[in-house]
């Protein structure tokens, strides 16, 4: 790695804080380029909404409104056939990515022209797609609901696991040589102009470069001038799982007020709620009504099988809807939070982003992403809708 003067004698060249996917996922791309990087949290690698995601990984299925976004997501879904190759040939893990599209269900005919005219606007964009009818959307999807009148399936799009993702992640950078350390206490340390590393209950780490990837949790960040606190708030998400035999459920597809995805040893996950709850992450019976409800209308079919899990996870959302990648008022603090639902999506792209600013030094292709955006005219929402 080409390496900035002014984080090359430091004891420790890259800190990230945060061992969610986005973080193991920047480390390991930092890691791969020759920098010395060491990761912490408080909890474990991979966990909160890392883990309880559903590893969509489907940017206009999302519907999302800002072109800067919606670019960003598109590029890291592009990516992530070459990101997973790489992550197994370090760590041996297979992390069951699947692209062979996702089915979006009508069950009435203004859904169905909604779906065709989304259609038309993805092939002006050079995106695939296929409008199904009722007795096409049935063969590849038998188990929905004889209530459907047909559904576009969307070329490209899937899903990965991401429990399996973060196992992967985690074994991946391990033998690039980063140190995944968990901390009691993580703080920033800083002078007037850059960082310094940061201090946790085993003491200091010097770096030039720290990066926050704390997701939901980034503005608790201590340490931090305000001018670099990202204001993240909490978006809870409940999810279920069903037991289902293997191949029961072929693709991952959306039905109206829920998704369902597949995963290979049989499991149906069933996703997800948003709620603005602070940092309460219960599992509760309107959450799970809510879910069972909207998938039992599109396929009653569903209704013998066992549930098997029930947990949530906290999104990090954002005022504008659009994530914190990239420089901040302090010299060699940066930030990778703020994903929202797009956080295992953007992954890839985000280690690279990330890697390639610090690497070259020059972070003007994260403008649109960067803290400085708050507060200016483009700031407005990045509204988006899930149909």
């Amino acid at each position: 790695m080409g390496k900035d003067p002014s984080i090359s004698a430091c004891s420790g060249d890259v800190v990230v804080i945060g061992a969610g996917l986005v973080g193991l996922a920047t480390a390991f791309e930092l890691a791969e380029r020759g920098a010395s990087v060491r990761v912490y949290d408080r909890g474990e690698p991979a966990g909160a909404a890392s883990w309880a995601g559903a590893g969509m990984l489907a940017p206009y299925t999302e519907r999302i409104e800002s072109e800067a976004l919606l670019a960003f997501c598109a590029a890291s879904l592009a990516q992530y056939p070459e990101f997973v190759r790489r992550i197994y040939d370090a760590g041996g893990v297979d992390v069951h990515l699947r692209l062979d599209g996702v089915i979006y269900a009508a069950f009435d005919s203004a859904a169905l022209d909604g779906l065709r005219e989304h259609g038309a606007q993805l092939a002006r964009r050079g995106v695939a797609s296929s409008v199904l009818d009722r007795s096409s959307a049935l063969r590849a999807e038998p188990w929905l609901g004889p209530a459907i009148v047909g559904a576009l399936l969307k070329a490209g799009e899937g899903h990965v696991d991401n429990r399996r993702l973060g196992r992967a992640l985690v074994a991946a950078c391990r033998t690039r040589g980063v140190r995944v350390e968990t901390a009691a206490s993580i703080e920033v340390e800083c002078d007037a102009r850059r960082v310094r590393g940061v201090r946790t209950d085993a003491g200091f780490v010097g770096a030039g470069a720290v990066v926050n990837a704390c997701g939901a949790w980034a503005s608790q960040l201590r340490g931090v001038p305000p001018d670099c606190i990202a204001p993240v708030e909490p978006v809870k998400g409940q999810m279920l799982a069903l037991a289902v035999p293997a191949g029961f459920v072929h693709r991952a597809t959306w039905v109206p007020g829920v998704y369902l995805v597949p995963r290979d040893d049989g499991r149906l996950l069933l996703g997800a709620t948003v709620e603005s709850a602070g940092f309460d992450e219960r599992v509760t019976a309107q959450g799970m009504r809510e879910l069972l409800d909207a998938a039992l209308i599109a396929a009653p079919g569903l209704a013998g099988f066992s549930i098997t899990e029930q947990w949530a996870g906290l999104r990090p959302g954002t005022p504008d809807g659009l994530p914190f990648v990239g420089p901040t008022p302090l010299d060699g603090f940066w930030l990778a939070t703020g994903h929202y639902r797009n956080g295992i999506l953007l992954a890839p792209a985000t280690a690279r982003s990330i890697a390639d600013a610090i690497e070259s030094g020059d972070p003007a292709p994260l403008l649109p992403f960067a803290i400085a955006r708050l507060g200016t005219e483009e700031a407005a929402p990045a509204r988006m809708s899930h149909a």
